[in-house]
């Protein structure tokens, strides 16, 4: 009986995140047709917003809760499992095409904001109130940058399985937001479900943390990822990752600066050996996530035999997780020994 009702979590989350991401990126795709924007604004803004949002309760739970370096590693962690593990696996499914003018400008903002947040963090190793307000700025200028750009082009959307109807407008945004509701409670049931099964097995914490909690959190662009590529909408599931990805660094970052100073040498407990410095979890996690937001670009851009092949294929989802494992096991050499 103690193990049943976890079980069953699990499995109504994994149920119920399918059929709401599936809703989720039908109605996404009306709200592009119906006004007429990119489906890589939706992507960012939308997706990325939406799909962000286990994120920034975490984070803002975690700084109330006087924890503002978890808040740090969520944001960083989140990044590296967007790109190295639903891009990979999308990817895999099937190879993401992208048109590089519809993707370069954005991908130049997530560079830039990656970097700016690395330099925050670097100059005198906290996170704190005036942080918050640059990375607050930021935020506001690429969100009013998106908007204005965003109908300055029209778009073709035959390919869209629904097109949206200007007189159902509401309906498709009750849509949006019940869908959205029901991804985001299905992530928190698959965790319920995964770390009490792993409290019943007694597997170690750091484990739990990295795959069950991390993955929970990241589950909502996974299932929405999939979703779109299998509905050929490529530019979703790229905008969705960029924009997931730009959330988690300026938004979810700003929450903890904004309510408490953090210091980065709290990310991370494994100085027990007096070998690594306490903050090494912060440049492992930060070279790994600033390393896999240039290779999206890398990739995108890569020319083979004179031609622009717009695309992350099958074989550089693989090397997205070949990426993702090799950094899961730098950091457990690091972190494992002081759980045991």
């Amino acid at each position: 009986m103690i193990l049943l009702l976890p079980i069953i979590a699990l499995v109504a989350g994994f149920i119920f995140i399918y059929l709401s991401a599936d809703v989720f990126t039908d109605n996404s795709a009306r709200i592009a047709s119906t006004y007429n924007v990119s489906p890589l604004i939706i992507g960012i803004v939308i997706l990325g917003f939406g799909t962000s949002a286990p994120e920034m309760l975490i984070s803002g739970r975690a700084a109330f809760a006087e924890h503002p370096g978890l808040s740090v590693g969520n944001a960083f962690g989140s990044n590296i499992l967007n790109i190295a593990l639903v891009l990979g696996i999308t990817a895999i499914i099937q190879p993401i095409k992208v048109e590089l003018k519809s993707i370069k400008k954005e991908w130049y903002f997530l560079i830039a904001f990656t970097l700016g947040a690395g330099l925050l963090l670097l100059l005198d190793r906290k996170l704190n109130t005036y942080d918050g307000y640059f990375l607050v700025a930021a935020l506001v200028g690429f969100l009013l940058y998106t908007f204005r750009v965003s109908k300055k082009a029209h778009h073709d959307f035959k390919s869209f399985s629904s097109i949206g109807d200007i007189s159902q407008k509401w309906k498709i945004w009750r849509n949006l937001v019940v869908s959205i509701t029901i991804l985001l409670v299905s992530a928190q049931l698959i965790v319920y479900g995964g770390t009490n099964i792993a409290a019943i097995f007694k597997m170690p914490d750091v484990i739990v943390g990295v795959t069950i909690v991390a993955l929970g959190t990241s589950i909502p662009e996974l299932a929405v990822s999939i979703t779109s590529v299998f509905k050929n909408q490529h530019e979703m599931v790229v905008g969705n990752i960029i924009g997931s990805n730009i959330f988690n660094t300026v938004a979810v970052l700003a929450i903890p600066a904004l309510i408490s100073t953090t210091d980065i040498s709290l990310i991370s407990t494994s100085d027990v050996s007096g070998i690594w410095p306490s903050y090494f979890a912060f440049f492992l996690d930060f070279s790994v996530m600033f390393f896999l937001t240039v290779a999206i670009g890398f990739f995108l851009f890569l020319t083979v035999s004179g031609k622009r092949k717009n695309q992350i294929s099958k074989s550089e989802g693989i090397s997205f997780i070949i990426i993702l494992c090799l950094y899961l096991v730098a950091m457990f050499s690091i972190d494992l020994p002081y759980f045991i």
